[in-house]
């Protein structure tokens, strides 16, 4: 079933309205597993302070509810998996990132601080929660390759500032993967980084996208200009370094389908292996 903002759902829908508090909690009664995914999209554009309230809002109001409300069942579900974000950990450079890394600084490491605190009416209840801590997610339909996208086909994209900064990222085929673990293996619980084994900088994700895509990558954005392009958001979210490792997902036995990053990005856009 889906949870929907609709105010008439249809038979496998569930409305709700953590703005206004509805929800039937009837429909979540017995379930397994809830898994919330919802979140303003953090590079939809300048990081105004109203921008940053919504992003934080439909993170924090939208958890807690749902969380609230789960933890109120007769028949709670025994799993919720609600994402969180690598931007736990801020710009760290070259460290390699476990989940037994603390937070970073800066309104991102904040935001998902609190994000994954919102989840503790659950917890408190019993429900093993599991936060999946996402990295880029490889998907040409959206998100921030998506937004690459248009750039690189016209053959002027590169890299942003240094390109040294490390990028973690994930193919949607894993991130589905990880999320199916998760629900099944009860060992897992808590923080999780949904991250391939293999992050690169971002000057190695340019020259490979380029190369996946049969276009030049010969151009930068400086990263003065991203900053002036925009804002703070270039600051935490495309000039940030965070070298992210999936610990504990190796840890309990998941297998990634695509941990190298060229072969995820050929499966991601149906292009076969260049032969020589």
């Amino acid at each position: 079933m889906r949870m929907v903002r609709k105010t008439s759902a249809g038979a496998d829908e569930i409305s709700w309205d953590p703005y206004s508090g509805r929800l039937d909690t009837g429909d979540l009664e017995g379930l397994d597993t809830v898994i919330h995914l919802a979140g303003e999209n953090i590079a939809g554009g300048r990081w105004t302070a109203e921008r940053k309230r919504r992003i934080r809002d439909s993170r924090m109001i939208g958890t807690r509810f749902l969380a609230q409300s789960l933890a109120q069942l007769a028949r709670p579900p025994q799993t919720l998996i609600s994402v969180s974000a690598v931007g736990y950990y801020g710009d760290r450079g070259e460290e390699r990132l476990t989940e037994e890394s603390g937070p970073g600084k800066g309104f991102l490491a904040d935001l998902c601080r609190e994000w994954e605190s919102a989840t503790e009416p659950a917890s408190k209840r019993g429900i093993r929660v599991v936060t999946p801590r996402l990295g880029t997610v490889l998907s040409p339909k959206g998100g921030a390759l998506a937004l690459m996208l248009p750039v690189f086909r016209m053959g002027i994209g590169g890299r942003i500032g240094s390109g040294r900064q490390y990028m973690s990222w994930i193919a949607m085929e894993d991130l589905v993967g990880v999320l199916h673990h998760a629900m099944h293996c009860e060992s897992l619980k808590g923080a999780v980084n949904a991250v391939s084994p293999n992050p690169v900088t971002n000057l190695l994700f340019s020259k490979t996208l380029g190369r996946v895509l049969s276009r030049p990558v010969f151009l930068a954005l400086p990263s003065f200009a991203a900053r002036i392009v925009f804002g703070e958001m270039a600051k935490e979210a495309l000039l940030a370094s965070a070298r992210a490792i999936p610990a504990k997902l190796e840890g309990s036995g998941y297998t990634f389908r695509f941990p190298e990053l060229e072969a995820a990005l050929r499966y991601a856009f149906q292009k076969p292996e260049a032969r020589t």
